[in-house]
């Protein structure tokens, strides 16, 4: 094999590095190896600066590789190889070795340590790139479409943007009517337009593009392909009332419906028939049979010329070239017991407190009570000391404030007392904060280990804190009612998201590659997630990571060809006896058992193929290989390593 010319850089990374690792150390260690032409130390390596210096050296010593020791290859790998490129260097040939998240700061105790690893690492990636042959990118074709999942009013924003782009748009919505959670709300926190406003302006927004499919009752159930031709299979269920119905026989079928089940819409603080359409907000403006919970009596049809139970459940298929998910959240549901939550009548959770005032004038008044007197108690399944949810829900603290404005503006003489660990008003919404303060709100705050306690004397309940602001003072509070303030949680149904194996973080919301510098894509090829199924948002905030969900998926798709990583598995059909252990291991269905001249064997598709290695270690005849990282450069590492 001819000698090779690798030309070596480590980063700085502006101390990141630096302050734990003796970085002229590290080159220092490395440029003696035989195959090392160049080591040089940079501040920053992916400055523009040092990128040009990397095209000058690349092409004035005719390198044959290049490595980079810097930071994750999560974040500078493609800028790495696009230097090379720019230099007409094959960018396969670039390696790099992370010697940031893997030693400065995982050691960041250890200088000596951390030096010393650092080394081993970017001699690992001299061994390896001593391997590195230039390969080829396939090349395929892209379908210029993209499938939303979700139609609440991320979804819905993304929609138009994309629409608006000449893109063919499939807009999948799992519930019956589109709008999501702001189509609950009337008053919001930081527009004066209602959410039941913003969804009827979207709604009537999607109508006007024909390039958007709108499929409601509709749910995701598989999935096959890799980006630029994604396959969705989706299960729709019919509504099993025709087009030709008339409101008075829609009225009476309601009427005569038996069956009764509690409104999710209005957060179970009302019930609905299973035939139904109760809001303005909920579009399409058509009613829906609720499958789940009618009983087939035949009540309604003997009324309703229009309903039709001979409608069938169909499974539908679409190609589309990206997907972008906007499967929301659900808000958190108090367990029996905390905060006397379930144990009082008198105790609601935030949503169903703020529908109960947007829904009410002249008095405020829940089971038949007047309310002239209300505790609000934060972060209720949130920020919580033992438990899952650590995190903030970020528009708790503003909602409430908002809501307890608007209920002492629309009702007369209500008092408020706010239980806090903390106030997260942030930005322009600190306005709400202070006109609370005017208004003569009460705010108590306690630590995480002494919460309020919540006692329900009668029609009455008590809260008692040991209050921050008074030195510690035990404060006591009889309220006609609690309001426990709850935040965003996951969804509950993932299904979609384990679908999609789109990864979590430790908050259990679908995880971006980085919060900054790629805040919307995920590791799965294709898949763009915004809103609320990220984490915790507001409108706005929901809406602008729609519409840079919708830029990044659109810009995927608008070549109409992509470059599929040639970084993928090969089968040596000689070896391979077919086991179908290998098939069984890979996350991504891109192995099929295949057959030719009576031999049964591995094959894969390379398209579908991400290179992810896990088939390669079930193999035991070691029938398989991985382009990029095949076993002598495994080896060479591990020995450079060792």
């Amino acid at each position: 094999m001819k000698k090779k010319k690798i030309g070596v850089y480590i980063c700085h990374c502006g101390g990141n590095i630096s302050d734990y690792i003796d970085v002229e150390k590290v080159r220092q260690a490395v440029e003696g190896e035989d195959i090392v032409f160049l080591a040089k130390t940079t501040m920053f390596a992916c400055s523009d600066a040092n990128q040009r210096d990397m095209v000058d050296d690349i092409k004035a010593n005719d390198l044959d590789s290049v490595v980079v020791a810097s930071c994750s290859p999560k974040l500078h790998l493609l800028t790495f190889r696009n230097v090379s490129q720019r230099a007409n260097l094959n960018k396969y040939t670039y390696v790099h070795a992370n010697i940031r998240e893997q030693a400065s700061w995982a050691h960041s105790d250890d200088k000596v340590g951390a030096t010393e690893k650092a080394i081993h690492l970017v001699k690992a990636a001299i061994a390896k790139a001593n391997y590195a042959e230039p390969l080829e990118p396939s090349k395929v074709e892209a379908k210029k479409s993209v499938a939303v999942i979700g139609a609440g009013v991320s979804g819905m924003k993304a929609a138009i943007s994309l629409a608006d782009k000449d893109c063919e748009v499939l807009l999948v919505e799992k519930e019956p009517f589109v709008g999501g959670r702001v189509a609950q709300w009337d008053s919001l926190s930081t527009t004066t337009e209602t959410g039941k406003e913003i969804i009827t302006r979207l709604a009537n927004e999607l109508k006007k593009r024909t390039n958007i499919t709108i499929l409601t009752n509709a749910e995701v159930i598989s999935t096959k392909g890799s980006v630029g031709d994604i396959t969705l299979e989706i299960k729709h269920t019919p509504r099993f009332i025709g087009k030709e119905l008339r409101q008075d026989e829609l009225d009476k079928a309601i009427e005569v419906c038996p069956v009764e089940v509690s409104d999710e819409f209005n957060f179970h603080l009302t019930q609905r028939k299973a035939i139904y359409k109760n809001y303005p907000s909920q579009f399409p403006q058509f009613p829906v049979i609720d499958s789940k919970n009618c009983t087939r009596c035949g009540a309604c049809e003997k009324v309703c010329s229009a309903i039709d139970f001979s409608e069938k459940e169909e499974i539908l298929e679409f190609s589309v070239g990206s997907v972008l998910m906007a499967t929301g959240f659900d808000p958190y549901t108090p367990a029996e017991g905390e905060f006397g939550y379930a144990t009082s009548e008198n105790i609601i959770t935030l949503p169903q407190f703020k529908s109960l005032i947007d829904s009410q004038s002249g008095k405020l008044v829940y089971k038949g009570k007047e309310i002239k007197s209300i505790a609000y108690i934060y972060c209720v399944g949130s920020r919580q000391p033992h438990g899952e949810n650590k995190y903030c829900s970020r528009n708790c603290c503003t909602s409430t404030i908002h809501a307890a404005l608007m209920a002492k503006k629309k009702f007369k003489d209500i008092q408020n007392f706010h239980f806090n660990r903390g106030l997260r008003t942030y930005g322009k919404q600190e306005v709400l904060y202070a006109e609370s303060l005017r208004s003569g709100d009460l705010y108590f705050q306690s630590y995480e280990d002494a919460l309020p306690t919540v006692e329900a004397k009668g029609k009455n309940v008590t809260v008692k804190v040991n209050d921050i602001l008074t030195n510690g003072k035990e404060i006591e509070v009889d309220v006609d009612m609690v309001v426990l303030v709850t935040g965003m949680v996951p969804r509950a149904d993932n299904k979609i998201g384990t679908l999609f194996k789109l990864p979590k973080g430790r908050d259990k919301f679908y995880n971006e590659i980085h919060m900054k510098l790629r805040p919307v894509e995920t590791v799965i090829d294709g898949i763009t997630i915004a809103g609320t199924c990220q984490g915790p948002k507001n409108i706005s905030e929901s809406v602008n990571s729609a519409l840079s969900a919708a830029t990044k998926s659109y810009s995927i798709i608008s070549k109409g060809e992509l470059e599929a990583e040639p970084l993928i598995a090969t089968v040596d059909a000689d070896k391979c006896v077919w086991c179908g252990a290998c098939q069984a291991a890979c996350p991504f269905d891109a192995i099929l058992k295949t057959e030719k001249d009576g031999k049964v064997y591995a094959e894969i598709n390379n398209t579908v193929c991400k290179g992810c290695g896990m088939c390669a270690p079930v193999c035991d005849p070691d029938a398989i290989d991985l382009i990029s990282f095949s076993s002598k450069e495994i080896m060479s590492m591990i020995d450079a390593l060792a």
